[in-house]
């Protein structure tokens, strides 16, 4: 006789994998080791000679560097472990990054950046043998023109933020070029722009006016008028808005902006939900930037390494950064690429070289994988899960969305848990570290905190309805908690193999050490993992992160 099964929980059962892992110094053992290099043969080592002993005596080491000596099958289980103990987009429902548009990078794009071809290519190799990079290279500018209705595209910048400082530097040479540099001063952008086009901005040197919303939650067209003068550079807006709003006026702020001689400037960050569907062009835009690493697929990767695209009318592309890639025709036919250093009117290199290329590779070959239709399927896709989950997400008490309120989004929404803070105290950061124990994660917000008690989803065309149902499951039970049992909620996570930190330790260089060799210069009387004396814990945690 069966019996009968068990109800499916609510949300899914987790538990984080805890192993009392000693960081790898410790595992090493004198003389273990994973792979026995083949010994010379005594011809070659007679003709070739002591090769370290022709080395510069500055470039020679005192003693072989102290790396952990392991073998195979301890290195392997060693960092198996510490992946265990890890939250990510591969094991996760990770919907939860808002605006860094964490989405599902194919994993035969890594294979593709893994060819000897690839990772054998140095930077400052003979063009002559690099002309399938270089050839990849051209060939993404082009997509990415057709993608924005750009003239001239350069992939040489290595992120979004390095994208939107060229932006504004080719906006100031633009200027300057024109006689106008002294005069354009101040550059306009909105509150729910990514900080960074106002940091980027200040950093060069101009003022920043910040435009808040109107009275019905869109970016304000009249304040604009309002600020717009022959002083102003440019205006930097991200659009759509981190809150998911696309502005319905955008066309009315470039038109503005033109109207008193001042540059636009496109944010394109958030252009999951809108890729064959408007263009930066068809608005006006002068200059705009895709972040590679969100919108086309190129993993995040713990922050780095990203990949920008600066796109530009043909009045700003003297300006665009180099070196570029160039493609040559020869007079039979055939065509070369080359590295082009930059003109007289370039900002010049705002990064080593001419891009990051592994993530030109992947970003390159997600565009060919999808084409024209793919990419415009996976927009509609991001804005309908979107969508729904903007539906799902405001069906749990205590939960809105501010601004636009009742209006659709595209590709992400900036949520608010005010009201369950008010009634239960518990707060959005609470609530994030909660829905760890679920398995899960998201973001709160970037400064400044306008949207209180935040926090920003963006489910991307990479999740099912399932995995969305899933996610907003675990949202809705921690919401539950907050009311019913705040406690549980108040000292999580629970089931996580890192529990509460103390944030003081962090303000206190003594309790911290970013390096092994840093702590045991602290702690040289210590032991290993988890087994530590009294006092050191917070360096403990800090230094088993930091190895």
């Amino acid at each position: 006789m069966s019996l009968p099964l068990a109800p499916k929980p609510a949300v899914r059962r987790f538990h984080q994998a805890s192993w009392d892992e000693p960081v790898i110094f410790e595992l090493s053992t004198p003389g273990e080791r994973g792979v026995l290099v083949t010994p010379i043969e005594p011809g070659v080592r007679d003709a070739v000679g002591d090769v370290v002993a022709q080395l510069p005596a500055g470039l020679r080491r005192a003693a072989p560097p102290a790396l952990p000596e392991m073998g195979q099958q301890r290195v392997l289980k060693h960092y198996l472990r510490l992946s265990q103990e890890n939250l990510g987009a591969d094991f996760n429902v990770d919907i939860g990054q808002g605006t860094c548009t964490m989405k599902y990078s194919p994993k035969i794009n890594d294979q593709l950046i893994g060819v000897p071809q690839l990772t054998a290519m140095h930077p400052l190799q003979d063009p002559a043998d690099a002309q399938g990079v270089l050839e990849i290279t051209w060939n993404l500018e082009r997509m990415l023109a057709e993608i924005s209705g750009m003239a001239e595209v350069s992939l040489h910048t290595q992120g979004g933020s390095a994208a939107i400082w060229a932006n504004i530097a080719m906006i100031r040479a633009y200027h300057e070029a024109n006689g106008e540099g002294a005069e354009r001063r101040e550059v306009i952008t909105t509150i729910f722009s990514h900080p960074s086009n106002a940091a980027a901005a200040k950093a060069a040197g101009y003022e920043i006016i910040t435009i808040h919303p109107d009275a019905e939650g869109y970016p304000d067209l009249a304040a604009l008028k309002a600020a717009l003068s022959p002083r102003t550079a440019a205006i930097m807006v991200t659009n759509p808005e981190d809150t998911g709003i696309y502005n319905p006026a955008i066309k009315q702020w470039v038109d503005a902006a033109h109207e008193v001689g001042a540059l636009a400037s496109y944010d394109q960050a958030n252009a999951n939900g809108i890729l064959g569907i408007t263009r930066a062009r068809d608005a006006g835009f002068d200059v705009c930037h895709f972040n590679l690493h969100k919108t086309f697929s190129t993993p995040h990767a713990c922050g780095g390494p990203g990949a920008g695209a600066n796109a530009v009318s043909e009045a700003l592309a003297p300006f665009l950064p180099g070196p570029r890639v160039v493609r040559d025709v020869a007079a039979d036919g055939s065509v070369c690429f080359d590295v082009q250093e930059a003109g007289p009117l370039s900002i010049g290199a705002v990064a080593p070289f001419h891009g990051v290329v592994p993530n030109i590779v992947r970003a390159y070959s997600w565009i060919m994988a999808l084409g024209a239709e793919g990419l415009l399927a996976a927009a509609e896709i991001a804005v309908l899960n979107n969508n729904y989950l903007l539906k799902r997400v405001l069906e749990i008490p205590g939960a809105s969305a501010p601004y636009a309120e009742g209006r659709r989004r595209i590709e992400q929404v900036r949520y608010s848990w005010q009201e369950l803070f008010e009634d239960t105290g518990i707060s959005s950061e609470e609530i994030g570290i909660r829905l760890s124990d679920f398995g899960m994660h998201y973001w709160t917000s970037h400064h400044p905190y306008v949207v209180p008690q935040p926090f920003t989803l963006e489910p991307t065309e990479s999740y099912s309805m399932a995995e969305i149902d899933e996610y907003v499951g675990a949202l809705a039970e921690v919401a539950r908690e907050a009311r019913e049992t705040p406690e549980v909620v108040r000292t999580a996570p629970h089931n996580q193999t890192v529990h509460h930190t103390h944030h003081d330790d962090l303000d206190d260089p003594e309790r911290w050490a970013i390096t092994w060799r840093a702590y045991r210069r602290k702690y040289p009387s210590t032991g290993s993992g988890r087994r530590f004396g009294e006092g050191a814990s917070a360096a403990v945690g800090l230094a088993e992160s930091a190895a």
